[in-house]
């Protein structure tokens, strides 16, 4: 079994549960960058435009109003059946729903006018590879939009970000620096048209109950937090009951 398969295993298993819990949370469900996507796909009215790791289906539903057909992708069939409930309940009936490994797309070449991937990045054992199958499925010219989470790039903070990341979920792989983004937009032959930055602020108890962390991994994140250096407190502003901000951004890309 490859690297890939294991961890796809382990997404599966991690989120296939949670699928009500991401449908509800106010992070995914809302926000600027969510806002950002919605205008920007209004602009464009694609054809056909695919939702890259729909998790509970917020990209989806964005897109739905405006697009011909919306191809909703996520490893967890619990995750799609939701997506699948929830966009028949909103009167959305050209979304559909495909179980795809971001690295194994199963549709053909340039055979979508749009694409975008919120809070998905993350989990890919190989970024490089995922964001070449993006470009293969995109027609050229076409919009492609990702927003995650990224590392502040410092190595003091990058180290502390991954570590609470992976104690909360364990599928987790890597936060990403924007530069390392842009580098891998460039290899994958997309041409970046703009960069957005927000900062997040995450309620702890939330954060960690919406995945389902375990106790002793709970606190472990806690002792973390309470025994880095002042400069990380600073900068993710970390609070008493372990609520904190980090940053994401959007990065809106046309495939070259």
């Amino acid at each position: 079994m490859t690297a890939t398969e294991t961890q796809n295993r382990l997404i599966d298993r991690q989120f296939g549960d949670q699928a009500a819990a991401y449908l509800d949370s106010p992070v995914h469900a809302g926000g600027p960058d969510l806002a950002c996507l919605t205008w920007r796909i209004a602009e464009l009215q694609p054809g056909v435009a695919v939702d890259l790791g729909a998790g509970g289906g917020h990209v989806s539903y964005a897109m739905a109003p405006h697009a011909g057909r919306v191809l909703a992708c996520d490893l967890s069939e619990k995750m799609l059946a939701t997506v699948a409930e929830t966009a028949a309940a909103r009167g959305f009936a050209h979304v559909e729903t495909h179980r795809a490994d971001v690295h194994h797309l199963p549709f053909a070449d340039a055979s979508a006018d749009f694409l975008a991937s919120r809070y998905s990045a993350h989990h890919w054992t190989d970024l490089a590879a995922a964001l070449k199958e993006a470009r293969r499925v995109l027609k050229p010219g076409a919009t492609a939009i990702f927003m995650d989470v990224v590392s502040p790039g410092a190595p003091l903070l990058d180290t502390h970000l991954q570590a609470v990341e992976l104690l909360r979920d364990p599928s987790h792989v890597r936060d990403y620096a924007l530069g390392e983004w842009l580098s891998a937009f460039a290899q994958a032959a997309f041409a970046i048209r703009h960069v957005e930055t927000f900062r997040l602020r995450l309620d702890f108890a939330p954060w960690v109950a919406r995945i389902g962390t375990a106790p002793e991994r709970v606190a472990a994140i806690r002792t973390l937090q309470s025994d880095v250096a002042d400069e990380v407190k600073a900068y993710f502003a970390i609070e008493e009951d372990g609520s904190f901000t980090l940053d994401t951004a959007l990065i809106e890309t046309a495939a070259a």
